[in-house]
């Protein structure tokens, strides 16, 4: 992969690690040599078990949780008379069955809305968003009428018409008052860059030794917090602009409680341990560094783009919008998998080192691929990640949780 291919602004004479090189500590190496995430940050493609379409079991625990909230929201939700199509957007929406599962609930659940007090139902539009290099391909080819699950099975007719918007949610995706519902399923805590104080290793929020910001320094969670308010304020504004007057706005989000200061992203001690931002996470990247492969400043430039807000944050976004209505906001927490698999892990720690490494290619390696800029140093990270994951029993006795907010508005 070339400099090129990964932003515009890079500087052509950096150094790049080819698949057979060898890169040592005498390496000046720069990261992306911008924080704006547009041409780097997606899900993991495909249907491999790297993949995020084979590793999204926490997104969907998170979904099903909050699906009581959805279904509430639009049993309240405005009904629009006389409209020729309704018009659904899921923004953030990934390669997996979450979002075709969601969009199919809000389309049936509207319908029958329409159904039970007597008004003529209207054609549905669902518009499936998410940054462009997202792998677009492998969600429209789940679309069951266009790809049976059998032989014998028949094509479903779906009950809306799809397309795909590529583009940032930070941004204006759609006309201007197009909307009837958009949805943000577990997205929204993704950042739309790496703050620039974050990146530069003269300021004192360069994070030295981590790849976030759980415990970090003052200056460190500052400048993530600051960036994520500037994101919430901006997916607000550009929805205010993109909806109708009663249109609903659904959005799950990963967060933090509301006892847990900033530099705290995680809570408990043992989601703090197990998370795969972070411990895990750490040693992997300082195995490189000891085994000569990359240098210090290679390390301390990766930073995992991702804030969890908490309530207070979530609601000074909308105060300062003003253009929506909050009608619930909820904080939940949610286990990262069953009793019965940590069981099953405990007996095969290299079972469960395979299967988190898994979870972080899924979400983290288009990333990583983009920082280290080769797929070969990248191999050998999440070799030494799923080592570290293994080897830990004590870790595999802890249960993580990860906390969820669940928030549904009126557009005023």
């Amino acid at each position: 992969m070339d400099c090129s291919s990964l932003d515009s602004n890079c500087d052509p004479s950096i150094s790049i690690c080819r698949a057979n090189d060898k890169c040592t500590k005498s390496l000046n190496y720069q990261s992306s040599c911008t924080g704006d995430l547009r041409g780097t940050l997606c899900m993991q493609g495909g249907d491999g078990d790297g993949s995020y379409a084979r590793n999204c079991e926490a997104p969907a625990s998170a979904i099903a949780l909050s699906k009581p909230s959805l279904l509430k929201a639009i049993s309240c939700m405005n009904l629009f008379r006389g409209e020729a199509s309704l018009r659904i957007a899921d923004l953030g929406c990934g390669t997996g069955f979450n979002s075709l599962s969601t969009i199919d609930l809000v389309v049936e659940s509207i319908k029958k809305r329409y159904a039970r007090e007597s008004i003529s139902v209207p054609e549905f539009e669902a518009f499936f968003s998410d940054l462009p290099l997202n792998d677009f391909n492998t969600l429209f080819r789940s679309l069951p009428h266009l790809c049976p699950r059998g032989n014998d099975e028949k094509p479903r007719k779906l009950s809306y018409y799809a397309a795909g918007v590529p583009g940032s949610f930070y941004e204006r995706l759609f006309p201007r008052g197009k909307l009837h519902v958009a949805i943000s399923l577990s997205a929204l805590h993704w950042m739309s860059r790496i703050p620039e104080a974050v990146l530069d290793k003269n300021s004192h929020a360069w994070n030295q030794g981590r790849a976030w910001i759980d415990g970090a320094r003052n200056e460190v969670v500052e400048a993530y917090a600051k960036q994520s308010e500037e994101d919430l304020k901006a997916f607000l504004r550009c929805r205010a602009e993109e909806m109708v007057s009663g249109g609903l706005l659904f959005i799950l989000m990963a967060g933090r409680s509301d006892s847990e200061h900033p530099e705290n992203q995680l809570g408990d001690p043992d989601t703090k341990a197990k998370h795969p931002f972070t411990n895990v996470m750490d040693q992997a990247w300082n195995d490189l560094v000891k085994e000569n492969l990359i240098d210090e400043e290679t390390r301390d430039a990766f930073n995992i783009p991702a804030y969890m807000r908490s309530r207070e944050e979530i609601r000074r976004a909308f105060n300062h919008s003003k253009a929506f209505e909050i009608k619930s906001l909820k904080f939940r927490k949610v286990m990262e998998h069953s009793k019965e698999k940590q069981k099953k892990w405990i007996k095969d720690p290299i079972s469960y080192g395979k299967t988190k490494a898994n979870l972080v290619r899924a979400t983290l390696r288009p990333i990583i691929d983009a920082h280290l800029r080769s797929s070969h140093l990248s191999q050998e990270f999440f070799k030494r990640f799923e080592k570290r994951a293994a080897e830990d029993i004590n870790l595999l006795q802890k249960t993580c949780y990860y906390g969820i907010f669940v928030v549904s508005a009126i557009r005023k």
